[in-house]
């Protein structure tokens, strides 16, 4: 980071990465390379701000910080008083993915009795997947597949949303490694692979108890490795015999030739790596991917060798080094109308608990790092929600986005320049120090800073808890007992910006068993309570299915910059990117008489859009596809993609199954202009 001196003080005025961190090597993901653009945006929210127009509008006065906390902590008691404090919700995500970030809050809204937010629209889904069979959702360091001969990218586009694994990846390829992208979507790293398969959405599990199907067919499983180290192989070679290739074929729109010539493939590589992140979760049946696939590895030994295995976040690691619960840990007392701890709410079913008779019913949220009408699925629920009158609520933002627009107060955040945290990475074990390159710009404060505003507005000011400076909230966090964190001090990652976790370089966590299960052994079947029963056993793919409804929606990320909503509001979002479209096969577009560019309405029963269409070969007949991420003046009449999507919680008992979306398509000309969402 570059920063000079400039009219109003320090200024920054380059980005770029860090060219001796081991993993980026230098290297920015596209989606923050044009980060200062937004920092220092003419739209960044600076003062607090009141609406003072209908909701959903851009009708805002500026405040100062005294009469917003005043107006806040008079609403919130007063709610408190009538409805009790469960009537108040918080609401919040990754942000800017930072540990005080994301972390700090608990103690506040605990203190207030708030209802508790619970699960996650990512990761928690892939996590308890894997932990039915490794008893953690602890898998390989990615950066090992490098050294892998086999690398099967399944559900996973790296080239667009995890570039920096992507030079790992060529590595091994140079040294001759075969690289397969197994995806419903042709995506840029499918075009980049030695072989690319296109499966049927939400087919992944019949495709890899095809693979376990024709390993022990022909007996290419290594013996030796699940008699030492795993439990429930005859239990689960009898699921898996049902998945005979020309079953699997018949279901996953794939040939047996393929199906075979993979199996082959993967068990006669010597170091097979499987490597997925997340996203191939997100269906009802979604804990069985990560279930089924982190059996894979186990069957053919892959454990055994460097650079073989399985994959996905190693954010479980860098968390569990961090002592988050020291700082996320609640005061020890209840507050006292409260005689135990307080219900708590899917983040995933916002637009239900908004809309809802909870007893009490939902009366205020405060919501910060997040922008849920654009991330969250069901969004047309979530935004009649957010639309009621008597609904109060409080946003921590930086820009006006498609849901501070319903807000009645807006609070100005900083953005990672403007405040230190810790930033755990999720790609490679290493933690990162944030240093706050720039004072916070305007009124904006902290997240952390946030929380201590509205402790002393309710009037908890002499909790100390409550009022724990940055500095000490650092502190606690690097006051851990584990092994991963032994000898990572907060001075000496300040010092180095970037340290390792204590994983040995050449690391492979199950290449001699210990598995975190009560046997230390892999767990392949979930019978008789060898596994939690939250996921049952396996069973085919299972989907809605509507004649209605006929299309599988997909909806993918496609553009760097619209990642993540938190790098978003850049000036060229608004036009140089484009609008949304939806992707159709040519077979799917012939039978509805729609050509390439017309304007078509794709709905369901829970909304609709109208897109123009793109006729090509990314997707599959009976398959059509509507980016993610598009948002605010970019969006189709403040619609998304993910008004369509589906709410239903996965069968991990957390995540969400958006990807079984099912729709129909058809020419806006053929429409009428008055037809409703599922009609």
């Amino acid at each position: 980071m570059t920063v000079e001196d400039g009219p109003n003080g320090p200024e920054a005025t380059k980005l770029r990465g860090n060219p001796e961190h081991p993993f980026s090597q230098g290297e920015l993901c596209p989606k923050v390379n044009r980060f200062l653009d937004r920092v220092y945006s003419p739209e960044r929210i600076l003062t607090p701000l009141r609406r003072c127009g209908p909701k959903g509008s851009t009708s805002f006065e500026p405040i100062s910080w005294d009469v917003a906390l005043l107006e806040i902590s008079t609403r919130w008691k007063s709610i408190i008083e009538k409805h009790g404090a469960e009537s108040i919700v918080p609401f919040s995500s990754a942000g800017n993915q930072s540990a005080l970030a994301m972390t700090a809050h608990e103690r506040f809204t605990h203190r207030v009795g708030m209802s508790r937010l619970v699960d996650s629209i990512c990761g928690l889904t892939a996590g308890a997947g894997t932990a039915v069979t490794y008893g953690t959702g602890k898998a390989a360091d990615p950066m090992e597949i490098e050294h892998a001969t086999c690398i099967v990218l399944w559900g996973t586009n790296p080239r667009l949303t995890n570039r920096h694994l992507w030079p790992f990846v060529e590595r091994a390829r140079a040294a001759g490694a075969k690289v397969v992208t197994i995806d419903p979507l042709r995506t840029i790293t499918a075009d980049s692979s030695d072989w690319f398969l296109q499966p049927l959405p939400g087919t992944d599990v019949a495709l890899m108890l095809g693979l376990a199907h024709i390993w022990i067919r022909d007996q290419r499983i290594d013996k030796e490795y699940i008699e030492l180290y795993a439990d429930g192989f005859e239990s689960f070679a009898e699921e898996a015999k049902a998945w005979d290739p020309i079953r699997v074929a018949s279901t996953c729109g794939l040939s047996v030739e393929d199906i075979e010539a993979l199996a082959d493939l993967t068990a006669s590589s010597p170091v097979t790596h499987f490597r997925t992140v997340i996203g191939a979760e997100h269906r009802e049946r979604g804990g069985d991917f990560f279930r089924v696939l982190s059996i894979l590895p186990v069957l053919i030994g892959a454990w055994r060798h460097r650079g073989g295995g399985y994959s996905r976040s190693v954010g479980v690691y860098t968390l569990e080094a961090l002592s988050s619960p020291r700082i996320s840990v609640p005061p020890s007392s209840l507050p006292k109308n409260l005689a135990s701890s307080p219900r708590s709410l899917s983040m995933n079913h916002l637009g239900r608990w908004l809309t809802d008779p909870l007893d009490p019913p939902v009366h205020s949220v405060l919501l910060w790092n997040a922008n849920p009408l654009v991330t969250n699925p069901n969004a047309e629920l979530i935004r009649r929600g957010l639309a009621r009158e008597d609904l109060f609520t409080v946003i921590h933002e930086q820009f006006l986005t498609d849901t501070a627009m319903y807000a009645d107060i807006i609070l100005p955040a900083t953005t990672q320049l403007e405040s230190v945290d810790v930033v755990p990475s999720w790609g490679s074990p290493h933690l990162n120090w944030n240093h706050a390159a720039i004072e916070p710009r305007g009124e904006c404060v902290s997240n952390t800073e946030l929380f201590r505003r509205l402790a002393q507005a309710m009037g908890y000011h002499d909790d100390l808890e409550l009022m724990a400076s940055d500095d000490e909230l650092l502190d606690q966090l690097f006051d851990s007992d584990s092994d991963l964190a032994r000898g990572i001090t907060r001075q000496r990652l300040e010092e180095e910006g970037t340290i390792r976790l204590n994983l040995p370089v050449e690391y492979r966590p199950y290449a001699h068993g210990g598995f975190a299960t009560a046997s230390s052994r892999a767990q392949l079947a979930d019978r008789n309570g060898l596994a939690p029963t939250y996921i049952p056993a396996i069973e085919g793919p299972s989907g809605p299915h509507s004649g209605t409804y006929p299309l599988s929606l997909m909806t993918p990320k496609v553009h760097t910059r619209f990642l993540n909503a938190s790098y978003a509001h850049l000036p060229q979002h608004g036009g140089r990117e484009g609008g949304p479209y939806i992707e159709m096969h040519t077979v799917d577009a012939t039978e509805r008489g729609i050509n390439d560019g017309d304007l078509v309405r794709v709905w369901n029963e829970r909304s609709s859009l109208q897109l123009c269409v793109r006729i090509g070969s990314t997707v599959r007949p009976g398959v059509v596809s509507v980016p993610f991420g598009w948002h605010g003046a970019a969006a189709v009449n403040g619609r998304t993609a993910n008004s369509l999507t589906n709410d239903v919680i996965t069968n991990a008992g957390v995540g969400v199954g958006y990807l079984d979306t099912m729709v129909e398509v058809q020419r806006t000309a053929l429409v009428a202009e008055s037809a409703t969402p599922g009609q």
